[in-house]
């Protein structure tokens, strides 16, 4: 009977060790994501204001108001949005959702 208790502690201690493993790596994964989109953010802010301020100087030195930087500003930002949800906001699947698929696509075959 000990050895069935040690073999179930071993199989439990091998699962815990896992899930410690699967966690460890997603959570290197949100870093990475939250990483990229710092980088992205940095470089949003960095390129459209470079692009306001040629903007400027070209509205300094000849008149032109048109606001053509908010073109891109826009455009980027719709997609900088979008990349802040998946970081913050969307939430990696759960084990019955990927058990469920899971069942469907063997139903399937």
């Amino acid at each position: 009977m000990t050895e069935v208790h040690e073999q179930r502690s071993l199989d439990g201690r091998r699962a815990e060790s896992e899930r410690d493993d699967r966690l460890h790596a997603e959570a290197v994964q949100r870093l990475e994501k939250k990483r990229e989109f710092r980088i992205h953010l940095s470089v949003f802010v960095v390129i459209n204001a470079l692009l306001w301020l040629v903007w400027g100087l070209v509205y300094a030195y000849t008149g032109f108001t048109f606001p053509w930087p908010l073109f891109p500003l826009a455009g980027w930002g719709i997609g900088l949005g979008f990349h802040a949800y998946d970081v913050y906001y969307r939430r990696p699947f759960t084990e019955a959702q990927i058990d469920r698929e899971a069942a469907r696509l063997r139903a399937a075959r």
